[in-house]
């Protein structure tokens, strides 16, 4: 199994057991599920009365998106009130500028070539002005474990079904770790 790393933080971001569909020749889109993880139920060996006929949901059942819950993803912004951490395009814009440029100097360090470097700077820059932001308003952003700003921000945003939610990865800011 491989897991990506952020090349910034050293934050686990996602694994190959997961579909990875490259875009651009910069980005990773991976479909992910929604998952409800239950509560805990205490039996105190009591009858539940019929006022409290069970709903089909657990108390403490909560649902999440598969990637974001098991490489421990944290929103960034407020859950609660929906408040996300990026309110403008040009908010954005200036993190994934400076994450690209420590992506880039990151990859120079690791010796790639100018070719590679070129084209995932072409390809990121394609790739948001196609798809990040005519659709700006609809993603919510992500940060990895350590919760460092300055590192990879993952895009989450949903398919044109409504329903199957994806996650956006930049290639280009992942290392490979074999397991």
């Amino acid at each position: 199994m491989i897991i990506y790393k952020d090349i910034v933080t050293g934050d686990e971001i996602i694994s190959d057991t997961y579909n990875l569909i490259e875009k651009d020749d910069a980005v990773y889109e991976v479909d992910c599920k929604k998952v409800t993880l239950s509560g805990e139920s205490f039996d105190i060996g009591a009858n539940p009365s019929a006022e409290e006929a069970d709903e089909g949901v657990e108390d403490g059942a909560k649902q999440v998106i598969d990637v974001v819950h098991g490489f421990r993803m944290s929103f960034m912004g407020d859950e609660d009130t929906g408040t996300r951490a990026f309110a403008t395009k040009k908010d954005y814009l200036g993190q994934l500028k400076s994450y690209m440029k420590k992506v880039v100097a990151k990859l120079k360090e690791g010796g790639a070539d100018e070719e590679k470097i070129k084209a995932f700077q072409n390809g990121a820059q394609s790739y948001y002005t196609k798809v990040i932001a005519p659709n700006f308003k609809d993603f919510d952003f992500y940060t990895g474990e350590s919760m460092d700003p300055d590192g990879m921000v993952v895009l989450l945003n949903y398919r044109e079904d409504g329903i199957t939610p994806y996650i956006t990865i930049w290639k280009g800011g992942l290392t490979e770790m074999k397991v």
